[in-house]
C-alpha cells in the first residue's frame, strides 16, 4: 500500500484553504514590515517637522514676551526726549508717559522707572488698570516716598517713606545700562527672592540736551511666563522643553527645578547639567557637543537630530538661538524620546496585526473576497504611509472604512491637511503654496496649456503699528480677516496662502493674459480698502490700512518658483514705494 503524503490526508476543503490562509498570513507578514517601515520613516520625517515647529513658536512667544519691552521704554522715553533737568517740575508728564508705558504690556511690564546721576528717582508701578503706586525721590539723596494713585492723572495720596535708602545710581540696572555700549541693553538674569522668580532687566540709556549720559529708564521682566509657555507646550508625554544662556543656566524648563535653595536660605540658578531631570541634562549636552563640532555654530534656523540617553534610549531634539536682535544669548531646547512618536504607529501595528488575524481566521471560511478586501486596505494604508515618509502630503488615501484601519487612514488625512493648513487662518501654509505653484508648472509644462497662471505676492500694510498700537490679540484677528477677505475675492480653483507674519501668496489658476491678472489686482486691491472689521472697535475713525499686491506671470515672468515669488515679491515693493506714506506703511 503506497504511503500517504500529508496532502492525500487532507480534505478537499482544506486542501483548497490552506494554501491560500498561509498566503494570507505571508503578505500579512510582509504588508505589516513594510508598513513598520513606512511608518518609522514616516514618523522620524513628522517628528522632525513637529520639533521644529515647537522650537519656532517658542521662539515667536519669547519674541512678544521679550521684544514689549523695548516698546514700554520707548512710550515711557521716546526716542528724542532728553533727560529732564528738574524732576520735581516735569513729574507730571513723566506721570502721565510712565502711566502709558505700563499700558502697553501691563503683563508682565507693570513696573516703569528712572534714575539719574544726581539720584534722582522716578518709578510707575500698576497693580490693577486704575491702581498704582508712584516712588519718588526728587531731592538727589535719601530714602524715596511712595505714593497710591486712581488713574492716569489722579492726586497722589497715602504717603509712605521707606525705612532704607534706595540709591539708583548703584544699582545693577543703572551701573549696566552706562557700561554697555549701546543704549539698550539686558541685565543679567537674576533671581527676585521674594518671589522665588527669574527676573530680567531692559535698561535705556537717557541723555541731556547736549547728548550725555545723564539717566537710565528701565522695566524688570519676570520671566515666569517662559515656564508657564514651556509648560503648556504639548509635544509628548515625556518631552522636555527648555531656554538656556549661553553658559547653560536654565531660563526656564517644562519640568524640572530651574533654582535650588543654598544652606543658607538663598538661591541659586540651575545649569542645565545640573538639572535633576535626566532627558534636560542629557538634551542640552547633546547640544553643546553638537555645537561644538559644527563649524558654523548656533544659528537662528531651527535643527534636529538624534541622540542614544544614559539609559540607550534614542532621543529627537531640536534647537535653534534665540533672534541676537532682542540682545539675549539664549538657545531654545525641544527633546522627546523617540518612543514617544513611536507609541502611535505601535498601536497602529498592533491594531493592524489583530485585524490582520482576524481576517486570516475569516479567509478560512469566506475565501479569496474577503482576503481581496483586507489585503486591499492594508495595501492603501502602506502606500499612505510611504507617501507620507516621501514627503508627498497633498494625495490623502481614500477612507471608507469605520474601524481601526479607517482610523489609521483618517490620522494620515488629518496629518496631510494639518501639514499643509495654516492654523492661524485656516488658509493653506508656505509648504502647500509653494508644492502648488510647482505642480501648476508641471501641468503647464506636460499639457501646453495656453492658458499662463499668476502669482500673487502680497504684504499687509501697518501690520507692526497695529501689533503694537492694539496688541497681537487684534493683529491675529486682523490676519484672520484678511485671510477671509482675499478667499472670499478669487475664483473657486485659486489658491489663497499665508506665506508669513503679514504676507499672504495667491495662485491664480489661469489667466488670459497680463491684463486679466491686472484686473484681478485692481478687484483685490478694492477689496482690501474696504475698513476692517477686527479694528473697528480698537482703531481711530481715520486709521487707514491696506495691502500692497505683486504679480508674477508664467512664463513672460518667470519659469520657475523662486523666480515667479522673487517678481511678484520685487513687484509689489516696487508698488509700495510708490504709494504715499510708505514710511508708515509697516
Amino acid at each position: 500500500m503506497p504511503k500517504r503524503t500529508l496532502s492525500d490526508r487532507l480534505s478537499l476543503r482544506s486542501l483548497l484553504t490552506l494554501p491560500y490562509a498561509v498566503l494570507v498570513l505571508a503578505l500579512v507578514l510582509l504588508m505589516g514590515a513594510l508598513s513598520w517601515r513606512a511608518g518609522r520613516e514616516t514618523v522620524d520625517t513628522l517628528s522632525g517637522q513637529l520639533l521644529v515647529e515647537a522650537v519656532n513658536r517658542i521662539a515667536v512667544s519669547l519674541e512678544r514676551h521679550v521684544g514689549g519691552a523695548d516698546a514700554v521704554l520707548e512710550a515711557a522715553f521716546p526716542t528724542g526726549i532728553a533727560a529732564p533737568d528738574n524732576l520735581a517740575r516735569e513729574l507730571d508728564a513723566m506721570r502721565a508717559r510712565f502711566w502709558l508705558a505700563t499700558s502697553v504690556h501691563r503683563d508682565p511690564n507693570n513696573y516703569v522707572y528712572y534714575g539719574d546721576r544726581r539720584g534722582h528717582f522716578i518709578g510707575l508701578w500698576r497693580f490693577s488698570e486704575q491702581e498704582a503706586e508712584l516712588r519718588l525721590r526728587t531731592g538727589g539723596e535719601g530714602p524715596r516716598t511712595l505714593y497710591r494713585l486712581s488713574g492716569i492723572a489722579g492726586a497722589l495720596r497715602s504717603p509712605v517713606t521707606e525705612d532704607k535708602i534706595f540709591e539708583p545710581r548703584e544699582r545693577p540696572w543703572y551701573q549696566t545700562a552706562l557700561a554697555h555700549p549701546a543704549a539698550l541693553a539686558w541685565t543679567p538674569v537674576y533671581v527676585d527672592f521674594k518671589t522665588q522668580d527669574l527676573i530680567v532687566t531692559r535698561t535705556k540709556r537717557i541723555g541731556n540736551d547736549v547728548g550725555e549720559p545723564e539717566g537710565v529708564a528701565a522695566t524688570d521682566l519676570p520671566l515666569k511666563q517662559v515656564n508657564a509657555l514651556l509648560a503648556g507646550l504639548s509635544l509628548s508625554e515625556n518631552a522636555v522643553a527648555m531656554v538656556v544662556e549661553a553658559d547653560g543656566r536654565l531660563v526656564g524648563a517644562s519640568r524640572g527645578a530651574h533654582l535650588r535653595t543654598l544652606a543658607a536660605g538663598e538661591y541659586e540658578r540651575l545649569n542645565a547639567r545640573q538639572s535633576p531631570d535626566a532627558l534636560v541634562a542629557g538634551a542640552y549636552a547633546a547640544v553643546r557637543q553638537r555645537d561644538s563640532s559644527e563649524a558654523e555654530g548656533l544659528g537662528t534656523a531651527p535643527r534636529t537630530f538624534s541622540f542614544d540617553d544614559a539609559d540607550g534610549r534614542a532621543v529627537q531634539v531640536g534647537y535653534a538661538r534665540v533672534d541676537p536682535a532682542l540682545g539675549l544669548d539664549w538657545t531654545i531646547i525641544a527633546a522627546v524620546p523617540r518612543a514617544d512618536f513611536l507609541a502611535g504607529v505601535q498601536r497602529s501595528f498592533v491594531h493592524a496585526a489583530v485585524l490582520a488575524g482576524l481576517a486570516a481566521l475569516v479567509a478560512l471560511a469566506l475565501g479569496w473576497a474577503v482576503l481581496g478586501i483586507v489585503t486591499r486596505e492594508l495595501r492603501q494604508l502602506a502606500d499612505a504611509a510611504r507617501r507620507v515618509g516621501d514627503g508627498v502630503l497633498d494625495e490623502p488615501p481614500e477612507v471608507h472604512r469605520n474601524d481601526e484601519l479607517g482610523e489609521l487612514a483618517r490620522s494620515f488625512v488629518d496629518m496631510q491637511k494639518r501639514l499643509l493648513t495654516d492654523q492661524l487662518t485656516g488658509l493653506s501654509n508656505r509648504s502647500a503654496i509653494l508644492r502648488r505653484i510647482e505642480d501648476r508648472i508641471l501641468q503647464q509644462r506636460r499639457r501646453g496649456d495656453r492658458w499662463p497662471f499668476a502669482v500673487m505676492f502680497i504684504d499687509f500694510d501697518r501690520f507692526k503699528i497695529i501689533n503694537d498700537r492694539f496688541g497681537h490679540g487684534v493683529g491675529d484677528a486682523v490676519l484672520k480677516e484678511i485671510g477671509k477677505r482675499l478667499r472670499a475675492s478669487v475664483r473657486i480653483g485659486d489658491l489663497v496662502a499665508r506665506y508669513a507674519g503679514d504676507e499672504f501668496v495667491l495662485l491664480l489658476e489661469s489667466v488670459e493674459n497680463r491684463a486679466d491678472a491686472e484686473a484681478a489686482r485692481a478687484h483685490l486691491e478694492a477689496s482690501m480698502r474696504a475698513p476692517l472689521d477686527s479694528l473697528a472697535s480698537v482703531a481711530p475713525p481715520d486709521f487707514q490700512a491696506g495691502a500692497s499686491f505683486g504679480i508674477a506671470l508664467y512664463p513672460d515672468d518667470g519659469q520657475d518658483t523662486e523666480t515667479l515669488l522673487k517678481h511678484a515679491d520685487a513687484d509689489m515693493y516696487a508698488r509700495k514705494q510708490a504709494q504715499p506714506n510708505d514710511a508708515d506703511s509697516h
